[in-house]
């Protein structure tokens, strides 16, 4: 059985849980999918989502439990979104604990504080995507081994870099699995 964790410290952790969930059910993969709050809970983990949230307060208590340090030892297969996608860049605008397993560099708030945040269609995967953008972030750089998903606006906001896969926006709040699909398929093929 392949184990899908959402990771549990802080931020929109039930709403990724209920979609992940929803996702497998739909693709009737033989995968389950838990909430990872601790170093053990980790280390059954095929994959993990790091969410939405407040990334200094997630980073800091990543690095409290030790599942920063693990979390890239381990090698395993990430989304993040919005704070997950801040946490995945080796760089950002902020002096925070960074994982650094995505060669990019990252604007906190890009998009403007919570009273500005807004939903508009984005294009990922050759298809329309709804992007739910809260104190989103942007991408401002990327390495040469980081393909980038969408952009908005001439920013970029989702890209993939091996088995790491980062958006500024929230996909767990759509009702649209698109991206947690895509994310579950590397999970499975990483897992063989």
């Amino acid at each position: 059985m392949t184990n899908i964790g959402i990771l549990n410290l802080q931020g929109d952790v039930l709403e990724h849980f209920e979609i992940t969930k929803k996702a497998l059910e739909d693709m009737d993969a033989k995968a389950d999918v838990f909430k990872v709050k601790t170093t053990e809970n980790l280390s059954k983990c095929d994959g993990i989502i790091i969410s939405g949230g407040e990334s200094t307060v997630i980073g800091k208590l990543m690095e409290k439990t030790g599942i920063k340090d693990m979390l890239i030892s381990q090698n395993i297969p990430v989304l993040g979104t919005c704070a997950g996608m801040v946490l995945l860049a080796k760089k950002t605008d902020y002096k925070q604990p960074l994982l650094g397993l995505i060669d990019m560099e990252v604007k906190r708030n890009a998009f403007g504080r919570q009273k500005v945040s807004f939903e508009d269609e984005v294009e990922i995967f050759g298809g329309k995507f709804k992007g739910v953008f809260i104190r989103a972030p942007y991408i401002e750089k990327v390495g040469e081994n980081v393909d980038i998903l969408s952009e908005y606006n001439e920013k970029i906001i989702a890209v993939k870099s091996g088995k790491f896969i980062a958006t500024a926006f929230h996909p767990e709040l759509t009702g649209d699995t698109k991206i947690h699909k895509y994310f579950i398929k590397e999970v499975l093929k990483c897992a063989e």
